[in-house]
């Protein structure tokens, strides 16, 4: 909130009134008064007794305080009146109706979800961030997980307010409308959070998405960053995530970036690239000609970390048909999957065929 504001108001109510009038920040705070040299001064001793009625009038210290409207548990602002009589208390009300009115006028043309979404969108230089930043009241340095919450089939505007009622603390976490299916939530988190917690969190908002508005989600989350100005990139690291994930694991329906492995190196890669891997991969058979029941063995074999007894039991099978299979696929390919080196480099490929196939390429 900048605090210009706050004090174009108070001045003009200096012609109305001789009593003075000002408004303290959440840390008592004289952020603006029509008695100049007040400014800056620091009332600290007052903000426990706001925060402890802040619905109500307050008189400490010789002043009527009165908390302004937020979404916080704690006062943002509050406006004060010099005395503690009835006219005191009459036009502590009176500026906090104005002032309140001035400050839903400034948050909507300066609303920091919508300063969060020109950040994540990159419509915003990084000189520009800083300074928002400060007119906003917002924190630049704490740890954020950025959660891209896509609806799949049918889609409800409503979304953003199911969110908001399971992290309603809009000082701290932020949901922003991003388009007709994607929303972002920007949840603040303690540093040493895990993959499992955010997942969770993920998981939650899902849940309550089905369980309420009857619609179907994929969860993309990009990494914990420490600085504002790092959440463009972990809002693109959740588009990833999702993208990647609807390629290479499309039963999964919440990704987390950090849980993409080799998967988003190849969905980097140029398909060019991806199909010249594969012509000096498989020299002497395509890996088209493999049949369905081969390459689900295959998948069984890779599922098992190359356990020819275990995967020889989870298909059904005697152990030397199994060692059969693999030699049949050795003849074909060259590779022998029992050998960890090729082993890998069958499974690369047969992701960067999955790769291309998403791309409508055949190779």
């Amino acid at each position: 909130m900048s605090n210009r504001m706050f004090q174009s108001v108070v001045l003009q109510m200096k012609e109305s009134t001789n009593r003075v009038i000002g408004v303290i920040d959440e840390s008592g705070t004289v952020i603006a008064c029509n008695d100049l040299p007040v400014i800056g001064e620091s009332w600290s001793a007052v903000v426990h007794t706001i925060n402890a009625r802040r619905e109500e009038i307050t008189v400490a210290e010789g002043k009527t305080f009165k908390a302004l409207s937020g979404w916080s548990s704690q006062f943002d602002y509050a406006v004060f009146v010099q005395g503690e009589d009835d006219q005191a208390r009459l036009i502590c009300s009176m500026a906090a109706v104005a002032l309140n009115g001035a400050k839903v006028y400034y948050e909507e043309k300066h609303d920091k979800a919508t300063f969060l979404k020109n950040i994540i969108s990159d419509n915003i230089m990084l000189g520009d961030i800083y300074a928002r930043a400060k007119d906003l009241h917002f924190a630049t340095e704490a740890f954020r997980a950025v959660f891209l919450i896509r609806q799949v089939g049918m889609t409800d505007l409503t979304a953003v307010d199911v969110i908001y009622s399971i992290y309603p603390d809009r000082q701290s976490d932020f949901v922003v409308s991003v388009s007709e299916t994607d929303v972002v939530l920007i949840k603040q988190v303690q540093e040493n959070i895990t993959g499992k917690e955010l997942i969770n969190m993920a998981q939650q908002m899902a849940t309550a998405l089905e369980n309420e508005l009857k619609i179907k989600v994929v969860i993309g989350i990009g990494t914990v960053v420490g600085h504002i100005r790092d959440l463009a990139r972990a809002y693109k690291e959740a588009q990833m995530a999702i993208d990647v994930g609807k390629v290479f694991d499309t039963e999964r329906t919440i990704v987390n970036y950090d849980n993409l492995g080799i998967g988003r190196l190849i969905y980097q890669l140029p398909t060019t690239l991806c199909e010249m891997f594969l012509q000096e991969v498989f020299k002497k058979n395509p890996i088209d000609s493999l049949d369905q029941e081969t390459l689900f063995t295959i998948n069984k074999f890779f599922e098992n970390n190359l356990n020819v007894s275990e995967t020889a039991r989870k298909l059904f099978v005697h152990r030397n048909t199994l060692v059969y299979r693999l030699e049949k696929i050795k003849k074909l390919t060259g590779l022998d999957l029992r050998e960890f080196d090729d082993a890998i480099t069958f499974k690369v490929a047969l992701m960067v065929k999955q790769y291309l196939r998403s791309r409508g390429i055949k190779s």
